[in-house]
C-alpha cells in the first residue's frame, strides 16, 4: 500500500519540479534571460497555445476574405456575382423572347396579315410569372354559366363586354371624305379619309405609342395600344409628332397627314381599328365626315 501510494507522489512531484532556462551569450556566457518553468506549466502554455491557433485558423477560414486564397475554397463576392447574372440573363431572355412576339404581331398588322395577330404583350408577361402545370384549367360552374351568357350576346359589339366602361368613347383623328371603305375581301383593314396635306392627326384615344416608324409601303405609320385591347393604326403621314412609348391622350395630335408610302396615291389618312387582334370597321364607331 506505501509504494501505491509513492507513485503518484512521485509524478507530481515530477510535474511540479522546478527548472530554469537560462539563455548565454555564446561569447561572453553573460546571462540575457532567465526562465523558471516546470513541466505543469510547459504543458499547460503548449495546451492554450495548441487552441489558440485552431481557433484563430477556424476564424479566418469562416470569417474572413482570407479563405479565397486557400485552394478549394471559390470567392464569395464571384459567386453572388455569378448568381445576380444568371438571374438577370434569365429575366433579360424572357423580355427578349416577348418584344420579338410582339413585334411581330404588330408587323402582321401592318401588312394586314389578320390570321396570326393574336398576341397579347400582358398576357404573355403574365404567362412568365405562371407555372403551366400549377393551373387549373378546368372550367368552372360559374365560368360555364358565364360562357352560355356571353355566347347569346352580340359577339360582334365592340364594346358589349365593357359596359363598366360607358364613358369611353372614340375621337375622329381627322374630318374629310370617305375615299375607300372597309373591306375584309380585298384586305383592306381601314378607312381612307381625304384630307389636304400637313392636317393634324388626332389620337383617338388615350393610350400608349408602340410603333411609330417608316415603311416603305405605307410611309410613316404611328400605332396607339389603348385599354380594352384597342389598336389604333395611322398610315401615310407627312411626319410622326410622337415617339415609341410615349403616352398620349384623346385628342392630341400625333402626326400630321400626308401621302408617304408606295400604295399613297395623293393626301389621306388610312386608319384602322383592331380590337384583341382582329380588325373592325371604323364607320361603325367613329363620324369621319365634316
Amino acid at each position: 500500500m506505501a509504494k501505491k501510494n509513492k507513485e503518484p507522489k512521485k509524478i507530481t512531484k515530477k510535474l511540479l519540479n522546478k527548472y530554469r532556462l537560462v539563455i548565454l551569450n555564446e561569447d561572453t556566457f553573460e546571462e540575457r534571460i532567465s526562465f523558471k518553468l516546470n513541466r505543469l506549466n510547459v504543458f499547460v502554455m503548449v495546451t492554450i497555445t495548441g487552441i489558440v491557433l485552431v481557433a484563430g485558423t477556424t476564424f479566418l477560414i469562416a470569417f474572413t476574405p482570407l479563405r479565397e486564397y486557400i485552394p478549394g475554397y471559390s470567392s464569395t463576392s464571384l459567386n453572388l456575382k455569378a448568381t445576380q447574372l444568371a438571374t438577370t440573363t434569365d429575366s433579360l431572355e424572357s423580355v427578349i423572347n416577348i418584344n420579338q412576339e410582339y413585334y411581330k404581331s404588330i408587323k402582321k398588322v401592318l401588312t394586314g396579315d389578320v390570321k396570326t395577330v393574336e398576341f397579347d404583350i400582358d398576357s404573355a408577361i403574365q404567362s412568365q410569372k405562371l407555372n403551366p402545370e400549377e393551373v387549373d384549367l378546368a372550367p368552372s360552374e360559374q365560368d360555364i354559366k358565364l360562357r352560355e351568357e356571353v355566347s347569346k350576346e352580340d359577339k360582334y359589339s365592340l364594346f358589349e363586354s365593357e359596359k363598366s366602361s360607358t364613358d369611353f368613347s372614340l375621337f375622329p383623328p381627322v374630318k374629310g371624305n370617305i375615299t375607300s371603305g372597309y373591306n375584309v375581301n380585298e384586305k383592306h383593314y381601314g378607312v381612307d379619309v381625304a384630307v389636304p396635306k400637313d392636317t393634324p392627326v388626332k389620337a383617338a384615344s388615350s393610350g400608349t405609342v408602340i410603333f411609330a416608324e417608316w415603311t416603305a409601303e405605307t410611309g410613316h405609320v404611328i400605332i396607339l395600344k389603348h385599354n380594352n385591347n384597342l389598336l389604333t393604326v395611322y398610315k401615310h403621314n407627312a411626319s410622326l409628332t410622337k415617339q415609341q412609348g410615349e403616352q398620349v391622350k384623346s385628342g392630341e395630335v400625333i402626326a400630321t397627314a400626308g401621302s408617304t408610302g408606295e400604295l399613297s396615291t395623293g393626301p389621306h389618312l388610312h386608319f384602322e381599328l383592331w380590337r384583341d387582334g382582329f380588325p373592325t370597321d371604323p364607320l361603325n364607331f367613329i363620324d369621319f365626315e365634316q
